[in-house]
């Protein structure tokens, strides 16, 4: 706080340089003087205070206000510029930045002001006036050389460009943002010899830095000077033979020139290097996973696997690239087993997540492992309605109903109706999680609205019949969409038990005999469900004895009611 007050009054020394200390009795023009002075001091204090709030239309009306006192005071003209130019108003800033700069030529912030302006206008080269005014000036201004130089390449003044790059290079030596802007221009002006020498000045000034040595190699091989470039790097090498960058160019070079075993070499020797970036690595291997199949590709690769695996098998990239060979291969339980590695390093992988969750779904997932990365996916891309949805999925699989509910209406909620499927099937889940929590209507609603998009589904078409068919209502209903699926599939025992126990409920025992008997047929062992079911049906049609032994054969099974054991004990249909 008091830092500030200081600065306050700093402020009104700077507005007014006549101040004293002296009580010596002021005349009645001088007392006006001081008051119109102390006025434009609060108004000027007030607009900087506005100002660092971010409050411009306030700042703007009180250094206004200090201005109409004293219009000839620069630092307020400065400050109503900076105002306006943070308001995107940058023609109406510059009567009061040039202002200011005409008061006070010596101040560079006022004439940086002035500079800015004219870029915001795009009058570029009336800013570059200015820039050059200020490097002449002084050393200590040499810094906006390259702004300078940036003017001028953007408004294609080259010539211009180089010599101020050069007027910064005298200054503050050789340095590699002033080379790789010389060598652009040198390019665009086709002068090829002048950007190799600009690079071999940067190498020689900076011995052992592979970054120049591959600059200068980009140079040469973008310009078909491929000899040249493998020159240098192999020079370089033998120099500083601890350099895995410089090998990779070696690699690349070599094999450009046929020489594919002499390159391997160095291949092999950047990959063994643990300096070498392992995401460069694994780039080189994926792009080799590319080429064209045969023999020598799959020892190079094999090879390049082995070393990669042993300095860098902890790296996510890596073990993504490796597991991409595996994938390719059609080797899809160990593509996974690698995916899985990279994400429990590096978990923020969209592609690799959705990867893993794909390829988990299917006949006899593991549901409590797919949610550690369905999860993990809403965990790290919470925006992306996909995740939610294999989440909700998956919960719902698992009948963790509750929670599968608020994954799949968030996936609703970002889909917004872009992703129909996603829409239909997501609809289905919810379906199924509410009426495993006893939100029977709102589940048939939804079950409804999965058929409005896809009126052939068979799974939505069979948990509704079956639902509706232990509601005991809208058996009709049940009943077509149960004989629809049936009709496709006639061999698959749950649809068939699915239209058997709709019969059954509509007291149709021998038809429903009939399909729960093909359903019994298709398994070789029956779930308990299907056992106890077809005892109830041969109960209903009078077949008592075979019914219990039927029931018997249920009992145990973690599929069979809760009311199977007092069927059996007493001989007699329960519900």
């Amino acid at each position: 706080m008091k830092r500030y007050l200081l600065l306050l009054f700093i402020g009104l020394m700077i507005l007014n340089p006549g101040f004293s200390w002296s009580q010596t009795k002021l005349s009645k023009k001088e007392s006006k003087q001081k008051e119109a002075l102390s006025r434009s001091s609060r108004y000027f204090i007030e607009g900087e205070k506005s100002l660092v709030l971010g409050d411009l239309d306030k700042a703007f009306f009180y250094l206004q206000k200090a201005e109409d006192i004293y219009p000839n005071q620069p630092a307020v003209s400065y400050k109503i510029a900076e105002v306006l130019v943070r308001s995107n108003q940058a023609e109406k800033a510059l009567p009061y930045a040039e202002k200011a700069a005409l008061a006070d030529p010596q101040n560079k912030y006022y004439a940086l002001m002035v500079a800015e302006i004219y870029t915001n206008l795009k009058q570029p080269l009336k800013a570059a006036e200015i820039l050059e005014r200020l490097t002449a000036e002084t050393e200590e201004n040499q810094q906006y050389n390259l702004d300078l130089a940036s003017i001028y390449l953007n408004a294609g003044e080259f010539d211009k460009a180089l010599v101020v790059l050069d007027r910064a290079e005298e200054y503050y030596g050789i340095r590699d943002q002033f080379t790789i802007q010389k060598q652009r221009i040198y390019l665009r002006k086709n002068n090829l010899q002048a950007a190799i020498t600009e690079g071999e000045k940067l190498i020689e000034a900076f011995p052992g830095n592979p970054n120049y040595v591959l600059n200068l190699v980009e140079i040469l091989y973008n310009n078909a000077k491929v000899d040249d470039a493998l020159t240098l790097v192999l020079g370089e090498i033998k120099k500083y033979p601890n350099q895995p960058e410089l090998q990779m160019a070696a690699y690349t070079l070599l094999k450009e020139k046929g020489q594919v075993a002499r390159a391997q070499t160095f291949l092999f020797s950047a990959f063994a290097n643990s300096d070498l970036d392992p995401e460069v690595k694994a780039r080189t291997y994926s792009s080799t996973l590319n080429e064209f199949k045969s023999a020598e590709r799959e020892l190079l690769l094999d090879k390049m696997q082995e070393i990669l695996l042993q300095v860098n098998g902890e790296n996510a990239a890596v073990l993504a690239a490796i597991g991409q060979r595996f994938e390719k291969d059609q080797n899809l339980p160990l593509a996974i087993e690698f995916y899985k590695k990279s994400l429990q390093i590096d978990p923020k992988n969209a592609s690799l997540l959705e990867q893993v969750i794909l390829n988990s779904f299917g006949e006899g997932a593991n549901l409590n492992q797919l949610e550690t990365y369905t999860q993990l996916a809403v965990d790290e891309y919470p925006g992306v309605a996909e995740f939610w949805f294999y989440d909700g999925v998956v919960k719902s699989g698992l009948k963790k109903d509750s929670t599968a509910l608020v994954s799949l209406k968030k996936s609703l909620e970002l889909n917004a109706g872009k992703n129909t499927q996603l829409e239909q099937v997501a609809f289905s889940s919810l379906g199924n999680s509410l009426y495993n929590l006893g939100e029977k209507d709102s589940a048939f609603v939804y079950f409804d609205k999965a058929l409005a998009l896809n009126p052939n589904d068979e799974q939505v078409l069979n948990n509704y019949a079956y639902f509706l068919s232990l509601e005991k209502t809208n058996l009709e209903k049940a009943k077509s969409m149960a004989e629809k699926v049936v009709k496709k599939y006639p061999d698959n025992s749950t649809y068939l038990d699915t239209l058997a126990w709709v019969l059954f409920q509509m007291g149709n025992y021998s038809e429903a005999f009939t399909y729960m008997n093909r359903a019994i047929q298709a398994e070789k062992e029956p779930s308990g469900t299907l056992l106890e079911h077809y005892g109830d049906i041969l109960y209903h049609l009078g077949k008592t004895k075979e019914a219990i032994d039927w029931w018997k054969k249920a009992e145990g099974s973690a599929e069979a009611s809760k009311l199977l054991s007092q069927k059996i004990k007493e001989g007699k249909y329960h519900e």
